[in-house]
C-alpha cells in the first residue's frame, strides 16, 4: 500500500504538498525577495535534490549532483557580496533556503552549508587577495571547502586545540590532527584553526587558509555514520605544513573571535536544518496516513498532528526572528543564538520521532523517508556546538538576568 508513495520522485506532488504546509503567519514576516528565493529553492529541490535523496543516503555517495543544481540556480552565495559572486541577501533568506534544502535532503543541506561556513571566515577576516582567490570558487561549487576546528581532544572547547602553528621564515608550519571535519576528505580549501601561543589560551588561537593539495596535508577515509550519508566526514592530518603569512586570517590570536563570529551563521544553518527536517518528516507522515486511512484520520492521530504542526510553526518563527535580529543587530547574544539552535534542532528530532510512532509498524520503512529524517536530525543536535553546550550558554544568560533582579 505504501510502496508506491512518490513524494520524492514526483516534483509536482512534492511542490503541492509543501505549498500546503506553508504557514501564512510565518510568511507574513518574509519579504517578497525572501519568498521568491524560497520558491526558487523549492523548485530546484523538487526537481533535482529530493529525487536523489534516498539513493544518496543508501549509497553514501557524496551529494555533488544534488548540490550543483543549487549553485547553478544562483543560490550558492546568498550571504556574500556581489563582487565575490554572491547575491548579498539577508540571513533570513539564507535560513529559508537552508530549510527548503534540508526538507528535500539533509545531506545536501549539509554540503551546502559547509560551503558557506568555509567561505565566511575568509570574507570576514581574509585579505582582499584571499577573498578573490578562494571565495568565488566556493560559491560556484567549483571548489569544496571545510572548517577544520574539531580535534580528538578538543571539540566544543576550542581553547584546547593541540594543532600548533609555529613561526617559520616567511610564515608558519602547521602540525596536528583534525577530526569530524565535514567534506574533509575532498576539501580544496581548508580554514584551519591552530594554537600560536599556548600560554594565551583562547587569545592564542589563530586561523589560516590552506589548500588540500599542499605538502604535508593528508586525509583519512570518510567515517561510516548514522545519517547525513551523502555528506562526507573525515580526519585531516597536518604534518609540518608550510603556510605563508598572507594566508593567516586576521591578526595572530584572533582565531577565537573569528570562531565566535562564524558560529552565528553555522548555528543558524543547523537550526534551519532542524526546521526543514521536521517539516519533511511531518509531510511524509501526512502522505502515508492519507494512504492508510483516507481523508478522515483518527482523532488521536489528528491531535498529535496538531501538536506537531504547532511546534514546527513555533520553530520556524524562532528561526526567522533570530535570523532577522542578526541582520539588524550585530550584538546578538550567544544565549539567543543557542536558544534557537537547541530548540530548532531538538524540534527536528522530536517531529521525526513522533512521525515514526504515528505510523506504527510502518514508521521505520525506508520508502517513506521518515526514518532518514530521524537519522539525519540526530547529528544536528551535536555539531556546531552540542545542545548541552547551548543549554549552558542559555543558563549563563539566565543567571546574569537573575543577578540584576532586586
Amino acid at each position: 500500500m505504501l510502496q508506491s508513495l512518490t513524494l520524492d520522485t514526483d516534483p509536482e506532488a512534492y511542490l503541492e504538498l509543501h505549498r500546503m504546509l506553508d504557514e501564512p503567519v510565518a510568511d507574513a514576516g518574509l519579504t517578497d525577495r525572501e519568498l521568491d528565493l524560497r520558491q526558487r529553492t523549492r523548485s530546484v529541490v523538487a526537481h533535482d535534490v529530493a529525487p536523489r535523496a534516498a539513493e544518496t543516503d543508501r549509497t553514501g555517495r557524496f551529494a555533488h549532483e544534488s548540490y550543483q543544481p543549487l549553485v547553478a540556480a544562483g543560490l550558492g552565495g546568498i550571504l556574500f557580496p556581489r563582487h565575490l559572486g554572491g547575491s548579498a541577501d539577508t540571513t533570513v533568506a539564507y535560513a529559508v533556503i537552508m530549510e527548503e534544502i534540508a526538507a528535500g535532503c539533509g545531506a545536501t543541506s549539509l554540503v551546502y552549508m559547509t560551503q558557506t561556513h568555509a567561505a565566511y571566515p575568509i570574507l570576514v577576516a581574509g585579505s582582499p587577495q584571499l577573498q578573490t582567490h578562494y571565495v568565488p570558487g566556493l560559491l560556484r561549487g567549483t571548489a569544496y571547502g571545510s572548517m577544520a576546528i574539531t580535534e580528538p581532544d578538543a571539540g566544543s572547547d576550542v581553547s584546547g586545540l593541540a594543532t600548533v602553528a609555529t613561526t617559520d621564515a616567511g610564515g608558519y608550519r602547521l602540525s596536528g590532527a583534525k577530526t569530524f571535519i565535514t567534506t574533509g576528505d575532498r576539501a580544496d580549501v581548508i580554514v584551519c584553526f591552530a594554537t600560536t601561543d599556548r600560554s594565551a589560551g583562547r587569545a592564542g588561537i589563530s586561523a589560516f587558509v590552506i589548500e588540500g593539495t599542499w605538502p604535508g596535508v593528508s586525509r583519512g577515509r570518510p567515517f561510516q555514520k548514522l545519517g547525513m550519508n551523502g555528506s562526507s566526514t573525515a580526519e585531516i592530518f597536518l604534518d609540518d605544513v608550510p603556510v605563508p603569512v598572507s594566508h593567516r586570517l586576521g591578526s595572530e590570536g584572533e582565531g577565537w573571535s573569528l570562531v565566535m563570529r562564524s558560529v552565528v551563521k553555522s548555528r543558524i544553518s543547523a537550526a534551519a536544518q532542524g526546521v526543514g527536517l521536521a517539516k519533511s518528516a511531518y509531510a511524509r507522515a501526512l502522505l502515508a496516513l492519507r494512504r492508510l486511512h483516507g481523508a478522515r484520520l483518527p482523532d488521536q492521530t489528528l491531535a498529535t498532528l496538531a501538536e506537531l504542526r504547532g511546534r514546527i510553526l513555533q520553530g520556524r518563527l524562532l528561526l526567522h526572528a533570530v535570523a532577522r535580529q542578526v541582520d539588524t543587530d550585530s550584538d546578538v547574544s550567544p544565549g539567543q543564538i543557542g536558544l534557537m539552535k537547541q530548540s530548532c534542532t531538538d524540534l527536528g528530532w522530536h517531529v521525526a520521532d513522533a512521525s515514526t510512532r504515528l505510523l506504527g509498524t510502518y514508521g521505520d520503512l525506508e520508502v517513506l523517508g521518515i526514518e532518514r529524517c530521524l537519522r539525519d536530525a540526530r547529528v544536528t543536535q551535536i555539531y556546531d556546538g552540542t545542545n548541552e553546550i547551548q543549554r549552558m550558554l542559555i543558563g549563563r544568560e539566565i543567571t546574569r538576568a537573575m543577578d540584576g533582579l532586586r
